[in-house]
């Protein structure tokens, strides 16, 4: 069962390199924003459909901002809790096969 299992730490450092990479597009994108006006772009009800694009558009790039960050976090935290539980397996496997691969057994006196 454990050989199924396999957790690839490489592609988990590329998705994080990757998240990293699109959250600063994101910061680049806020602040791009930040400096940009839409005003004199032709009539008033033009100029205050571009704003209100401007504010959505400047909200949603930082709230995928923060969900990006968190996804990192998440994704760093399991690569380290897998490493530690891979760790802890191969330590039993290694104990286990120290004590002859017996798994345990007392004796032979029926319980075990």
């Amino acid at each position: 069962m454990a050989a199924t299992l396999r957790v690839d730490g490489t592609e988990l450092d590329r998705f994080m390199r990757l998240l990293t990479r699109s959250n600063d597009s994101l910061k680049g994108l806020r602040k791009v924003l930040g400096s940009a006006t839409a005003t004199g772009l032709g009539s008033g009800e033009l100029d205050r459909a571009c704003e209100e694009f401007q504010a959505d558009l400047k909200y949603g790039a930082e709230q995928l901002g923060k969900q990006t960050e968190d996804l990192a976090k998440i994704i760093a935290a399991s690569k380290d809790s897998y490493r530690e539980v891979d760790k802890a397996l191969e330590e039993a496997m290694k104990k286990a096969a120290a004590k002859g691969g017996r798994g345990g057994r007392r004796g032979s006196g029926g319980t075990a």
